[in-house]
């Protein structure tokens, strides 16, 4: 069955059939200018002074963590600590992993979807070394709260934004406030490349290790004045220099193709989601029975979150038998409470006082899409549920 609301919607038209064309027709498929010139855009956009074109939102994640451990000035290392949000994607947590981080699990609020802040407040101690934000469904973070938490200790930001591309706090966007930011451009995203990631930062030095890692760890995609590894003057003993463990992240010319004209889109396609955003807060206001995201900053409403409410007569599978009914296509809230997956048993990882909300999250939570044109008519259906 076809839903009548799906979780996603294309947002090409000919513009992107024909930047495709464009790329064919030049046969250079792997990544090119229109990738460099797609970067240099995106940083604009965002407010930051570098971003990386990747081939998707996790080897972002990817490239974001793993440059910390190539820094000259106090890299991270295997056994260090790293707090994260028990609420989001696998792919926030496995390069942690992957790096022999140490994992400390903290809960959410369940209004937010983000962290609960006097949970990480609590569970930061002298050991952490990092701190992962992730601005859940298009909702950034209170990262005025998080700094003061962080304070003057020795502990780095950085920011899972692959479900918030365009949301804003005060005056900067989300995944600037970090020393790094991830971004997705997924088929089911704010914009979308095919497949395709971007790392923003201000830091050069992260940005030239990101340059490295993400092209097998050489130096040919460096500047010849870099912070990784000084070059040489012979472009032929330079083209296979390994410098750094890296790997291939790299996106194709297409995918930067693409992606040019949907950046030319975005600010419509962010403030067609903020209408419906406003439109679905007034319309559940007050629902007796299903609770929504509170907004923090502006959101650029990925999707719309429901949570049954405690004391209600709801269960979730009368709530999604209920929406599908009605022609909603549905998800968990992301991954749910991730410490109940399996992989875990893989994972150094621990778990700071409890994760109520994470539970409550996972066991009565959902959502369902939001999209770039209007759905008022879909918006009130999900109001108008009643047991």
């Amino acid at each position: 069955m076809t839903a009548n609301y799906p979780l996603a919607t294309s947002t090409w038209d000919d513009k992107e059939i024909a930047a495709m064309q464009d790329v064919i027709r030049s046969g250079n498929f792997t990544m090119g200018p229109r990738v460099a010139e797609f970067e240099r855009r995106f940083a604009e956009f965002i407010g930051s002074q570098y971003a990386v074109m990747s081939n998707s939102g996790s080897s972002a994640n990817l490239l974001m963590v793993a440059s910390l451990f190539f820094v000259k000035d106090d890299p991270l290392r295997a056994g260090d600590e790293v707090i994260v949000p028990a609420v989001s994607w696998s792919t926030t947590y496995y390069p942690l992993q992957q790096y022999g981080l140490r994992l400390k699990f903290v809960d959410i609020d369940l209004e937010t979807l983000n962290y609960d802040l006097d949970a990480l407040a609590s569970a930061v101690t002298d050991e952490t070394r990092l701190i992962m934000a992730v601005n859940l469904l298009g909702n950034p973070n209170d990262f005025d709260r998080i700094g003061a938490v962080i304070g003057d200790r020795r502990i780095r930001l950085i920011e899972d934004n692959c479900e918030s591309m365009g949301a804003e706090l005060g005056s900067r966007k989300a995944g600037t406030f970090g020393a790094m930011g991830s971004f997705s451009s997924f088929f089911s995203h704010h914009i979308s490349t095919m497949e395709g990631g971007l790392t923003v930062t201000d830091d050069e030095e992260l940005y030239h290790v990101m340059l490295s890692l993400r092209s097998h760890g050489w130096t040919r995609s460096l500047p010849t004045e870099n912070w990784v590894a000084p070059k040489g003057d012979d472009p032929f003993l330079e083209s296979f220099r390994f410098v750094l463990p890296g790997y291939n992240l790299r996106p194709l010319e297409l995918s930067g193709a693409i992606g040019l004209e949907q950046l030319k889109k975005l600010p419509t396609l962010i403030s067609e989601r903020r209408k419906n955003g406003m439109i679905w807060q007034d319309a559940m206001a007050d629902h007796p029975e299903l609770m929504i995201q509170k907004e923090i900053g502006h959101s650029s409403w990925f999707g719309f979150s429901l949570v049954i409410r405690e004391g209600s007569g709801w269960t979730r599978k009368m709530l999604l038998d209920a929406l599908a009914a009605r022609g909603f296509e549905t998800r968990p809230i992301v991954a749910g409470n991730f410490t109940r997956n399996e992989v875990m048993r893989y994972m150094n990882a621990e778990i700071s006082e409890s994760l109520d909300a994470a539970d409550r999250a996972h066991f009565d939570g959902l959502f369902i899409g939001n999209h770039h044109y209007p759905l008022t008519d879909a918006l009130m259906a999900v109001a108008g549920l009643r047991r």
